[in-house]
């Protein structure tokens, strides 16, 4: 039955994808609004489709020159910010344009891409963040740069909140995790090591109970901020949240 069960969720996430990939060509006769919401339900309808429950807290930045940071565990994590904050802009990896299907979705939302192994991209990155922000929109970061269990967040990179710095924008922390029936940590979501896209959706459509928990925490100020304690701050700041709930 649980194979079953977890084919049958595949199944309504392939479509869920098709579906959004024809949304996806009406965007540029859209509002900023209408994408927006599209993006949002979308977010939180592939989240049901593969067998996820969706609980938010905490206030979203509205459409506003804020960087968002949260921590970072599984390719769901998008779709689980976008469900909460959909008008927010992603900096990813470059990589995440191989995915099949998802990275031209992903793309398509209005994604900054960064090539990691290339120690200069990082600078057009956060120049590009830097407009973005002064332009008004909400960008969200994954400072850790790469996933981890969960429980407790990775050391947090603070090149990329240089933008926030000189722009002038708040940080606001976001709390990712994912919980089942058999505790606050599941290890169904890990996105680790040599696993794989399709090894990784076809562990969270067999698994159940499955919630993403998404907190919003109060916005940081960044005048006068030095990136690196800023960084370990947000860090800290997210790591208490987790420890709670463990």
């Amino acid at each position: 039955m649980q194979v079953l069960g977890g084919a049958w969720r595949l199944l309504r996430a392939v479509l869920h994808v098709l579906h959004g990939m024809a949304v996806m060509t009406r965007f540029p006769r859209l509002s900023a609004a209408e994408r927006h919401q599209r993006i949002q339900w979308w977010s939180a309808g592939l989240l049901r489709a593969i067998g996820l429950h969706l609980q938010v807290t905490g206030v979203a930045p509205r459409a506003s020159a804020t960087l968002v940071v949260a921590n970072h565990i599984s390719w769901l994590d998008i779709a689980a910010i976008h469900a909460a904050a959909p008008q927010v802009r992603f900096v990813s990896k470059a990589d995440v344009l191989q995915w099949p299907l998802l990275g031209w979705l992903i793309r398509g939302a209005g994604t900054l891409f960064i090539e990691r192994e290339r120690k200069r991209d990082a600078v057009r990155v956060v120049h590009a963040m830097a407009e973005a922000l002064s332009a008004g929109d909400a960008v969200a970061v994954f400072p850790e740069g790469t996933t981890g269990a969960g429980p407790e967040p990775l050391p947090f990179h603070a090149n990329l909140l240089q933008a926030a710095i000189a722009s002038g924008a708040p940080v606001q922390p976001m709390v990712l995790r994912f919980s089942d029936a058999a505790g606050p940590f599941s290890p169904s979501v890990e996105f680790l090591g040599e696993t794989t896209l399709l090894q990784s959706v076809w562990r969270v459509a067999t698994a159940r109970g499955l919630t993403v928990h998404v907190e919003l925490l109060p916005p940081v100020s960044t005048a006068h901020a030095d990136r690196r304690a800023l960084a370990e701050h947000l860090r800290q700041l997210i790591a208490e949240r987790l420890a709670q709930a463990a």
